[in-house]
């Protein structure tokens, strides 16, 4: 059996990490660059970053802050946020990063995905979803919608047939954030990650709702999820990346070696 990653998510906006809850209550926590210096240092397997309101400013992504990540650490670094064009991708790999996820722009545009795999590699291409549970109806029959505008703006899409179109037009990876669950501590969205880790073929990350390393278990345990997304229990320093795979190792979940 393939590792499981461990990713920690870096939110950022005005240059500042930054934690909420559902999507709201933003609090600034620390210095992006330094935080993804000690993550690296605890042995985290990636580190993703987003620029959470370029979409809705309308304005680029943070660049200096992606090339000062980029320059200090040596694991895989996906970033989004702002990101509507080649010009935009090509700029953000250039500085550092790996992966690029773009989201909003994906929806409002959804040949940006395939121009973009055609042009980078579906390798580079990182699909983030923003899903959130409704009524289940015969535009929505999985009962999960697809919110743009880091969260803000529902736009009436079904989240697994958005899953299955993404993947159809070369999207390498999926980033499934569940909004009822963001910052919530209590736990993954278990039923929704499940819905799209089984539906596609391609690698899904868990996110939103990671709490304790029992969560990580159980998401693992209970989808077809490649890997889970980290931020409040690690920025908050309630565990560290060691603890966290030591005690998924325990419990025979295969993870990548911790220090």
């Amino acid at each position: 059996m393939l590792s499981k990653r461990i990713i920690i998510c870096l939110d950022v906006r005005e240059g500042k990490t930054t934690k909420g809850i559902k999507f709201k209550e933003n609090v600034d926590i620390g210095d992006p660059v330094a935080m993804a210096e000690e993550y690296y240092r605890q042995g985290v397997d990636e580190l993703v970053f987003y620029d959470i309101t370029a979409s809705s400013d309308k304005r680029d992504i943070i660049i200096d802050v992606v090339e000062g990540v980029a320059k200090n650490i040596f694991i895989p670094f996906s970033v989004g946020g702002g990101i509507r064009s080649l010009d935009n991708m090509h700029r953000v790999l250039a500085a550092g990063a790996e992966k690029i996820s773009i989201n909003t722009a994906a929806v409002q545009d959804p040949d940006l995905i395939y121009r973009g795999a055609m042009t980078f590699g579906s390798q580079c291409i990182v699909l983030g979803m923003d899903a959130k549970k409704v009524d289940k109806t015969p535009a929505l029959p999985s009962g999960y919608e697809i919110y743009i505008n880091g969260g803000r703006t529902p736009v009436g899409i079904d989240a697994v047939e958005w899953a299955k179109k993404a993947r159809d037009l070369g999207a390498g990876e999926i980033c499934l954030n569940s909004i009822d669950a963001d910052g919530t501590n209590t736990g993954y969205e278990l039923t929704l990650t499940s819905l799209i880790s089984e539906t596609v073929s391609i690698p899904v990350i868990a996110s939103g709702g990671a709490g304790t390393p029992e969560h990580l278990r159980d998401v693992f345990r209970e989808s077809d999820a490649d890997a889970a997304l980290i931020a409040s229990m690690v920025h908050y320093q309630r565990y560290t990346v060691a603890q966290i795979k030591k005690y998924l190792s325990k419990e025979g979940i295969p993870v990548r070696e911790f220090i």
